[in-house]
């Protein structure tokens, strides 16, 4: 099992600037940048067994990023 995300608002590399975050945000069929909160919950429902037929797939964690 792999998580994939797509474009989270972290500290990593300085951060994003307005225009950046902006930009990423309106290619995401949500219309944001992702938190680390939502790659969190997909990793703790993967984790929890309630997904436990779920093997073998990568889960893209971004929001509908490019679609």
């Amino acid at each position: 099992m792999a998580v994939a995300p797509g474009a989270i608002c972290t500290e990593l590399g300085g951060g994003l600037n307005v225009e950046f975050e902006a930009h990423l945000a309106s290619q995401t069929a949500l219309g944001r940048v992702g938190e680390p909160e939502d790659v969190g919950r997909v990793m703790a429902a993967l984790l929890s067994g309630e997904l436990a037929w779920v093997n073998a797939q990568t889960i893209a964690v971004a929001g509908g990023y490019n679609i």
